[in-house]
């Protein structure tokens, strides 16, 4: 199997990590979003979204991070997934509130437009008043996470680990690019400290760290 993916990539790496975990073999295909290679012919004719990952399993093509995640789990038929119906409904309710809900305040309106000029919109003033929406929209998705979603329980969906951990942790991560101060939600900050000790976090989350700590002392909006 490969996948096209770039590390740094907030959607990529949790499919890296569950990889890395289910000791399932891919074979990786940096696509250099920074040179805009996802714009290119070639895998503009793999993914006309022009969005990373991609996997290709033989020839069948899939896209969306949560997607992949399932399909890979159920590939391998990882313990991470549940076969129970409500266990796996739960798995399936947490990865789509991380995906629709919180990642498009957290990334799409908060992270991205102070981190990547394309993300920018059409003036500085419509930049800065859609930075602070996100930044009140991601603390209140934070604090749900925080108290209502982890309260006490040690993953997102109660006393053991899944892929929505793996996928929401990875997302969660990217505050690091804006170097948040997970300390105001203490349980957040428990769970993804348990999450950052898992024993592949360090390597798959390499190039992510690098990024980090390239926009340490910038001036940026954060929660």
């Amino acid at each position: 199997m490969k996948l096209y993916m770039h590390p740094v990539s907030t959607t990529s790496r949790p499919v890296m990590l569950f990889a890395r975990l289910a000791n399932i073999p891919l074979e990786t295909v940096v696509i250099d979003l920074m040179k805009g290679e996802h714009h290119g012919p070639d895998f503009v004719r793999l993914n006309p979204k022009r969005l990373v990952p991609v996997l290709d399993d033989e020839g069948f093509i899939l896209t969306e991070s949560s997607a992949i995640l399932k399909y890979l789990a159920d590939k391998v038929e990882s313990p991470l997934y549940p076969k129970d119906l409500k266990q796996r409904a739960r798995v399936n309710e947490r990865m789509d509130w991380f995906n629709s809900d919180f990642y498009r305040d957290w990334g799409y309106n908060l992270a991205y437009p102070q981190l990547f000029p394309h993300h920018a919109r059409p003036s500085e003033a419509v930049t800065k008043g859609t930075v602070e929406w996100g930044s009140g929209k991601a603390a209140q998705g934070l604090t749900l996470l925080d108290q209502s979603v982890l309260g006490s329980s040690p993953y997102v969906c109660g006393d053991t680990m899944t892929i929505a951990d793996v996928f929401g942790a990875q997302l969660v991560s990217l505050g690091e690019l804006l170097h948040v101060d997970f300390g105001k939600y203490p349980n957040v900050k428990r769970w993804l400290d348990r999450m950052k000790a898992l024993p592949a976090w360090k390597e798959v989350n390499a190039a992510h760290d690098g990024y980090a700590a390239s926009t340490a002392g910038k001036q940026l909006v954060a929660v």
